[in-house]
């Protein structure tokens, strides 16, 4: 206040017409703000409440952009994890119930039925194909005779290769081998056919008994079969499907020429 009167003297101005004012103290700025936000924000919640509940206005419903794809809720199963682990376990059982019982059936026709289907297969998965090819020729083979030599046969031999008799003996075959096929009956005459090689057979059909059946070995010093002499025996040696006729029957005896 001082100062101000100093100040209007120095200027020659009558002190009387100075009017000092004094300035009201002021809080500060940052404190009248937060109490004048405060006091507005009190006044705010109070009218809010007199109202009533500010009903919420839904937002406006935008439409949809077309250069993007709608999206859609994931639909996600409802069957638990445990149920297909559970599907899993019960098919593992099976197929090792399965493989024992088909051990078991193994095992029990290898020792009660060994010439079984089954036993013949599974030999043949684990042995593999043990047949080995017969690349003999006819020429191969020593001939023996075909009736016994105490037996008075007269054979002949066609020019075509058909060597026949007829008498009352045994009939054996003109050299080893395997028998692979016996057909006719009793009262038709039997044929069989004897595997020598896999190029080399023979067919002696006439025959009203048969000693042996298919797959048996033929020995030279075993007969096949028997006739009674009512009929004639036919005798027919064949390379592949030629018939041969480079033999000849003198005395009982075969031999080739």
């Amino acid at each position: 206040m001082d100062d101000e009167i100093d100040y209007a003297e120095m200027l020659e101005i009558p002190v009387e017409t100075v009017t000092v004012k004094r300035r009201e103290s002021k809080k500060p700025r940052h404190e009248a703000q937060n109490g004048d936000l405060s006091e507005q924000l009190v006044a705010e919640v109070n009218e809010r409440m007199e109202e009533g509940p500010v009903e919420e206005i839904a937002p406006e419903a935008e439409e949809p952009d077309p250069n993007f794809a709608e999206s859609k809720q994931i639909e996600r199963s409802e069957k638990p994890v445990k149920a297909k682990k559970s599907w899993i376990k019960k098919l593992l059982i099976g197929e090792l119930a399965a493989v024992v019982g088909l051990c078991a059936v193994i095992f029990f026709t290898n020792i009660f039925m060994v010439d079984s289907a089954i036993n013949t297969f599974v030999r043949g998965l684990f042995q593999g194909d043990t047949t080995q090819a017969d690349t003999r020729e006819y020429s191969d083979f020593k001939l023996t005779p075909v009736v016994n030599n105490s037996v008075d046969a007269a054979m002949t031999v066609s020019d075509t290769g058909v060597m026949s008799f007829t008498a009352k003996c045994s009939v054996y075959s003109p050299a080893t081998g395997t028998v692979s096929k016996v057909n006719g009956s009793k009262e038709t005459g039997y044929t069989v056919e004897v595997k020598h090689s896999d190029n080399f057979s023979t067919i002696i059909s006439g025959l009203d008994t048969v000693y042996l059946a298919e797959g048996d070995k033929v020995m030279n010093t075993l007969p096949i079969g028997y006739t009674d002499g009512d009929g004639a025996v036919n005798v027919m040696m064949y390379s592949g499907d030629t018939l041969l006729n480079c033999y000849s029957a003198e005395n009982n005896k075969l031999a080739w020429i």
